[in-house]
């Protein structure tokens, strides 16, 4: 995996982990889980475009 889809997928990990821990704290915000959404798929796209 090369070092940018690794490092996209350490963040959506962490963007994950992170909110998370704001739903379990504060309450669920859509706008995040929305938004750690896209950064999944994102990632998941470079993933596959990175693959034959």
């Amino acid at each position: 995996m090369p070092g940018s889809t690794k490092t996209m997928g350490v963040l959506t990990v962490g963007g994950l982990v992170m909110v998370t821990a704001y739903t379990v704290a504060l309450g669920s915000s859509g706008w995040l889980w929305f938004g750690w959404v896209v950064l999944g798929l994102i990632t998941l796209a470079m993933v596959v475009s990175r693959n034959p």
